[in-house]
């Protein structure tokens, strides 16, 4: 296929995909990019979530039951929202599942397509309180809700689509420098000055939606705050550079969650389900 006949395809293809996959985030209604299917990305991260049950050592008992009884008070809140806003539900179909993993040295908790949220034992340190513990639990929910790994999905590929279009049309230079510099120059530039910068809006966009969900399930979110000043304690003022991190800084995220508390409080009071 030649050149001009490659961006005709190309060109065509990508006009296609932008028309079909504009979405919006839920309540926030930022705009998104949904190229990839959430179905089997879901279905994928399910499979996964497998493997690291059958890899991690898992702890049940009470803190587990706690971290569940959490996930489904937010669930049904969640739901009941989006049913008394009479929006569509951006949780339908999910397979909601919680695992506590015994990693004391991990003070994190992670969310993975469809509602399988996993939490470190190692943030209880920092958590300390059942509002601690469902913030945190609301800032990985509102990942899922706001389908922010299909988003990430979708700005990869739209990306390596659009380096190989540039690719071509400057003749393979881009090819050239990575063989020169012995690197992905182009991925490292599109990490710092494009994924970044996206991974940090998402990031406040849940610590956002999180708070709401919390508030909305009978949570104290004045908690919030709380723990991210823990977690300075627990780095011992170690940090990276906000430019070169995939998360907003510490003092920033404060900042944000301290100007929202009272708007959530009172905008997203505690919903009957």
């Amino acid at each position: 296929m030649d050149r001009r006949k490659f961006l005709t395809y190309v060109g065509c293809t990508c006009c296609s995909l932008a028309l079909n996959s504009c979405a919006t985030a839920p309540i926030t209604d930022r705009k998104q990019l949904k190229l990839i299917s959430e179905t089997k990305l879901n279905a994928r991260a399910a499979q996964i979530f497998e493997k690291i049950k059958e890899k991690e050592k898992l702890i049940t008992g009470p803190k587990l039951i706690q971290i569940k009884e959490i996930g489904k008070r937010m669930e049904n809140s969640i739901g009941e929202y989006f049913y008394q806003s009479k929006l569509d539900d951006p949780t339908i179909g999910f397979d909601w599942e919680y695992i506590l993993i015994d990693k004391k040295n991990m003070r994190n908790a992670f969310c993975m397509p469809g509602g399988k949220i996993a939490v470190f034992s190692g943030i209880l340190e920092v958590t300390k309180t059942i509002d601690g513990l469902a913030a945190v639990m609301g800032h990985e929910i509102a990942h899922a809700v706001a389908k922010h790994s299909v988003e990430r999905a979708s700005r990869s590929v739209a990306i390596n689509v659009g380096t190989n279009i540039v690719d071509v049309l400057s003749g393979g230079k881009l090819s050239q420098v990575n063989r020169t510099t012995g690197m992905n120059t182009i991925g490292m530039v599109s990490q710092l000055g494009i994924m970044n910068p996206f991974n940090r809006k998402q990031e406040t966009e849940a610590d956002y939606l999180g708070m709401i969900f919390a508030s909305l399930s009978g949570y104290d979110i004045r908690e919030t705050p709380k723990i991210w000043e823990r977690m300075q304690k627990f780095n011992k003022g170690k940090k990276q550079s906000e430019f070169l991190s995939t998360h907003p800084s510490p003092e920033n995220r404060i900042k944000k969650i301290n100007e929202w508390t009272n708007s959530i409080i009172l905008d997203y009071p505690p919903i009957k389900t």
